[in-house]
């Protein structure tokens, strides 16, 4: 199905189970995604979102069909209030006593500050993952200084589906919901407009994030060593626009890995 089809209103399953819930404007220019992972009657929801975009992420969650009690983990791949900002309203409405937060340890210091109410689990402590009844596998990939120390991704054994965090994410003048990259963008040189969509370059706006995000190369290619250990159908970044295509996920690693200058070398390097 072409993206351009979707009802942005509604959740949209882009894997067995797996739904984006977040929240669509094509002129943000920054768009953050947060995805809910249900099995039979178990649900997880991952970077649930800030605070403005709580009723809208909850609302989705509700029209899957899935009761937010349903909501067993809340996963926060780091720490940023982007992601976070909505945790006492998502308890509030979660009402379970069994809900569990799970992050790192190097998030769970500046976590609690947003008023947690459930236990917390460190991905360390939990052999770094957790299972559905059902003994579906979610398997949590320390990827330090991506762009925190605690940093990690989520990779579901089952779709083979990877939720990068800030990993692959974009700022996106020219946003879809699943990306415009392809093989041709391996050898296009970095320009405004794409002469192949005749649109922004979504390349660019991949790039630009990694430079100024990212603290530095070793930290975003030990990241994205991570990924490519993996077998990966999907790679869906907390910020952008999904990559469904292996042609995509090839020319977006290929092109990360040929960055020179990243975070610190980037903002105030010699030329």
């Amino acid at each position: 199905m072409d993206s351009s089809e979707f009802n942005y209103d509604e959740a949209v399953e882009i894997a067995d189970g797996i739904f984006w819930v977040g929240y669509a404007d094509v002129h943000a220019g920054f768009h953050c995604n947060p995805y809910l992972i249900v099995d039979n009657d178990e649900a997880v929801l991952i970077d649930s979102g800030s605070r403005n975009d709580f009723s809208t992420v909850m609302l989705k969650i509700m029209r899957t069909g899935t009761n937010p009690r349903n909501i067993k983990r809340l996963i926060y791949q780091h720490y940023d209030p982007d992601l976070c900002g909505n945790i006492p309203h998502m308890e509030a409405i979660i009402d379970n006593p069994d809900l569990k937060l799970i992050s790192h340890r190097e998030n769970i210091v500046f976590i609690k500050y947003y008023s947690v109410k459930s236990p917390m689990q460190c991905i360390e402590k939990i052999d770094n993952c957790f299972e559905f009844s059902s003994g579906r596998r979610l398997e949590f990939i320390h990827m330090p200084y991506c762009h925190s120390p605690g940093s990690f991704m989520t990779y579901d054994t089952k779709t083979k589906v990877i939720f990068t965090s800030d990993v692959f994410g974009a700022y996106d003048a020219n946003w879809s919901f699943y990306t415009h990259i392809t093989e041709n963008c391996t050898s296009c040189a970095e320009a405004v407009d794409c002469i192949y969509k005749k649109s922004t370059c979504q390349m660019n706006g991949l790039i630009e994030f990694h430079k100024r995000i990212m603290p530095s190369k070793d930290a975003l290619n030990y990241a994205l060593d991570r990924v490519e250990e993996k077998e990966v159908a999907i790679i869906a970044p907390q910020h952008g626009s999904i990559h469904n295509t292996h042609d995509s996920i090839t020319a977006a690693i290929m092109r990360l890995r040929e960055l020179k200058k990243i975070g610190f070398e980037y903002h105030f390097g010699s030329n």
